[in-house]
């Protein structure tokens, strides 16, 4: 199977996010200066930006694979071709590394968030995340709690605060963070929990209530090359890149928070 043909293949199940098409097209990665990155979905519009910048000045194409990073460190944890992975939390990055699949010298703790809830516009606010037990509200948008990064740091906030038995039953699982966002933002869901930089494009759902960064999980996103990047130089490049004034403002402009750490 050519590596075109693999590149298809590990895009098509994660690359449409809340139901966006994928920033890069896979039939788009052909030729030399190219790396593939496969990156949290909460990711989508500040690395798509950068991704598009470091292109124009560089001429290397960055194909972007979104999904949950659950999902991703699958697919890299099973030997697919990825350059760089950034994960939404530590952990998908260390089932990456256990699996012998992560260039160790290479990861960094790129960036941070913060957990909100949102909530339809016009529908009533909230003081609290325990306000979400009021029978009024049936039915809680939340990234898959026991697997994606953005659940599971909103089940450890809500079990931190005793909370998750009383709220579990109204919980729909979804994909990721984006489907979360997309099934309250269509008023399918009276509340979601996503991250502080998901709620900013919000069409019609608003913020309610903000977890604080004192009680809330520490929400990290590591990134690293892939041990067996195909292209390997080109992916060290373009995490250096990451950390650099030009990404460091786009990430900002989104609303996360830079790791200034070199």
């Amino acid at each position: 199977m050519t590596r075109r043909s693999l590149i298809a293949l590990l895009c098509l199940p994660v690359t449409l996010v809340a139901g966006r098409p994928a920033a890069a097209s896979p039939a788009q990665t052909a030729g030399s200066g190219e790396i593939l990155v496969s990156a949290a979905a909460s990711l989508t519009d500040a690395l798509s930006e950068i991704a598009r910048t470091y292109e124009q000045e560089t001429r290397t194409h960055v194909a972007l694979n979104f999904g949950a990073s659950s999902a991703l460190a699958r697919q890299i944890a099973a030997g697919a071709p990825v350059d760089v992975f950034v994960s939404a939390d530590e952990a998908q990055m260390d089932a990456v590394a256990n699996a012998g699949q992560l260039d160790a010298s290479s990861r960094v703790d790129l960036l941070g968030n913060q957990l909100v809830i949102l909530m339809p516009a016009g529908a009533k606010s909230i003081a609290s995340a325990k306000d979400l037990t009021a029978p009024s509200v049936r039915r809680i948008a939340l990234a898959d709690p026991a697997a994606v990064p953005a659940g599971v740091y909103a089940r450890r906030y809500l079990e931190s605060q005793g909370l998750w038995s009383a709220i579990e039953p109204k919980v729909v699982p979804t994909l990721d963070v984006r489907a979360a966002l997309a099934a309250v933002d269509a008023g399918n869901a009276d509340a979601a929990f996503v991250y502080r930089t998901d709620a900013a494009i919000a069409r019609r759902a608003v913020i309610v209530f903000q977890v604080p960064i004192a009680d809330g999980p520490r929400v990290v996103y590591p990134a690293a090359v892939v041990k067996r990047a195909p292209h390997a130089a080109a992916a060290r490049a373009f995490l250096a890149y990451l950390r650099g004034p030009t990404a460091q403002r786009v990430f900002n402009k989104y609303g996360f928070v830079v790791n200034k750490e070199r």
